[in-house]
Formats: C-alpha cells, structure tokens, sequence
C-alpha cells in the first residue's frame, strides 16, 4: 500500500497547535489596507481557528507530514 501523502496546498495555508486545533490565516490581509479601520486591521492581525468538519478534513490533509 503506498504512503498518504501530505496535502501541499493545506501545508502552506494551515498550521496545527498543539492541541489539535487549525489555524489560518485570514483574509484580506495581502493589500489596501489603508482603506481599512484600525479595529479591523486589529482583528485581523489574529490567526483565525477552523472549526466543524473542515478542521477534520484539513487535519486529514496534514496528519501524514506528522
């Protein structure tokens, strides 16, 4: 049986903690930001946390680089 390989696109886009739980980075963060408030730009300066069924399949995507 061959190896699962670890899924590229989810490597560079989500990071594991050390509870398990994913992170990402949000959105519209790349550019024109100076059209935007300072409490966005605050908020957004947090990683976000993926929840639900998503965080399962991105940990799927990432468990065989473990």
């Amino acid at each position: 049986m061959p190896k699962q390989k670890t899924h590229k696109g989810m490597k560079k886009r989500y990071k594991l903690t050390a509870n398990g739980k994913v992170k990402h980075r949000k959105t519209s963060r790349g550019h024109l930001m100076s059209s935007k408030s300072s409490s966005r730009k605050r908020h957004l300066r947090q990683d976000g946390i993926v929840t639900g069924v998503r965080a399962k399949v991105v940990q799927a995507g990432l468990a065989p680089g473990l």
